[in-house]
């Protein structure tokens, strides 16, 4: 395995830990958000330096210069390959967004420390292929959003008996897959993982969180979508096609479902909850087809939906700020008050389900042609889901920003740290539209190896299953 030229990934994750440290000991907000400002930008730059350097080599996977876990335990913990190499900075990228989107009059309520030692959990697990090492970092990240529910004094029966369940299907899966029942430790962590995504019916935790944690924190512990990465790492590896197939079909179950739910929600939070419900439904339906261009499809929509959608959150989570909970039955005429946020908020929404131009497009493209060579009804699924979400963003386009006149005593336009967040989306969004061709072309190499990789543990358990035959009957 090749070795990056400095400790990248260690470094990504120590440095949140230390603001977060720094942060927990300040008094004063503005202060708190300052050192949690800095600490993310550090942590982005790292991130994109080892994506950099990883893409330099040319190899792969890569693991750190340096690599003080590897001579602890024995083993590579952290690694950087062509799966999660994006996915680093993109979720640092979310990260430093919604502290920089976070308005003064807001940060109080913001527990700046929590976020950052989430961060630091979050890019531990994407780069993490270990699987015992997986295991205990997702478990790890429920913490801190369970506790910042106990501060705010919002009830967490719900949360808790889900992700409960996800604990204990993690733990038993895992434990089954290393005593060799891989089909019945595949179901533990395939139940694991829907379950985190909010696969239906184990969804009512996502819409609950919405609610009664803050946006921001629910946006960062769903958007980076590491359900999904559990799934690549732990679940494709072992998993049968017709498992991975079944996957498929329940994903796109719950992807026309929340469509649908979007349509008719009242209530802001909630309406985007089903929308990024339906959007990372579809993601697992290309990740589960197990087809070159399927998976190419998913990975490319995993991207775009992590910026798309984190933008899209960001601006309702913009808005809310300055008029409180947003109520989808009546129109509020934001549009004159708020123009920049209401363009960003209508090209976020387009980009999610794969308007020409943007991000998403291409992938969305690569998605449904994959899912249309393994079941052709499967691929007019896609499409029926993607228009269901379509008409939903309009429609919320249409109440929050049109339809009559809005009256403030006070300027409600986006301030010069949003217009910063919004340029950045701005450009990777259209950006990646106009030259895909470098962002596919990298998913589609990922897909390749990873198909490959899951071929050659097939054929090696396969082997390893024939030979324990073999000597048993002649044992007997």
């Amino acid at each position: 395995m090749s070795e990056l030229h400095l400790p990248w990934l260690e470094l990504s994750v120590l440095i949140p830990i230390f603001g977060a440290i720094v942060t927990a000991r300040l008094k004063n907000a503005g202060y708190s958000r300052l050192v949690c400002l800095v600490s993310c930008t550090a942590t982005l730059l790292l991130t994109l330096g080892e994506w950099v350097d990883f893409v330099a080599l040319k190899s792969f996977a890569a693991h750190d210069h340096w690599d003080v876990l590897a001579m602890m335990f024995q083993d590579q913990i952290f690694v950087i390959d062509e799966l999660n190499a994006p996915l680093l900075p993109l979720a640092a990228l979310l990260c430093l967004l919604t502290v920089l989107s976070t308005l003064r009059t807001k940060q109080r309520r913001f527990a700046f420390h929590w976020m950052l030692i989430s961060e630091a959990i979050l890019l531990a697990t994407l780069s993490c292929r270990n699987a015992w090492g997986i295991v205990l970092l997702l478990v790890a990240a429920v913490f801190p959003v369970w506790l910042e529910l106990r501060q705010r004094g919002r009830t967490t029966q719900v949360f808790t008996f889900h992700m409960a369940l996800f604990v204990a299907a993690l733990f038993i899966g895992q434990a089954l897959v290393d005593l060799g029942y891989l089909f019945a430790g595949g179901a533990f962590l395939t139940f694991a993982g829907l379950l985190r995504t909010g696969i239906v019916p184990l969804h009512c935790w996502m819409t609950d969180l919405f609610e009664k944690a803050s946006f921001g924190t629910a946006l960062l512990f769903v958007a980076p979508m590491t359900g999904a990465y559990a799934m690549m790492r732990l679940v494709l590896p072992i998993a049968p096609e017709w498992a991975l197939q079944s996957i498929a079909i329940v994903s796109l179950i719950t992807a026309v479902y929340a469509g649908g739910m979007a349509l008719v929600q009242t209530e802001a939070r909630r309406f985007f909850c089903y929308l990024f419900l339906s959007h990372s439904s579809l993601v697992l339906v290309g990740l589960e087809l197990a087809t070159p261009i399927g998976l190419t499809g998913g990975l490319c929509v995993w991207l775009s939906v992590g910026l798309a959608l984190g933008g899209f959150g960001l601006t309702l989570r913009c808005v809310e700020a300055r008029t409180g909970q947003i109520d989808l039955k009546r129109y509020h005429g934001l549009y004159e008050n708020m123009p920049t946020l209401a363009a960003f908020f209508l090209l976020t929404g387009l980009a999610s389900i794969g308007f020409p131009g943007t991000i998403g497009f291409i992938g969305t493209e690569l998605l449904i042609e994959g899912a249309v060579d393994v079941y052709p009804l499967v691929g007019m699924a896609v499409v029926v889901a993607a228009a269901l979400n379509g008409i939903a963003i309009l429609q919320a386009y249409f109440k929050i920003f049109t339809g009559t006149r809005h009256h403030e005593s006070f300027c409600l336009r986006s301030r010069f740290a949003e217009k910063v967040a919004v340029m950045i989306l701005t450009v990777l969004i259209i950006g990646g539209g106009l030259y895909p061709q470098l962002g596919v072309a990298s998913r589609y190499h990922a897909a390749s190896e990873l198909l490959r990789d899951r071929s050659d543990q097939l054929n090696f358990k396969q082997k390893s299953r024939t030979a324990f035959n073999t000597n048993l009957n002649h044992d007997h």
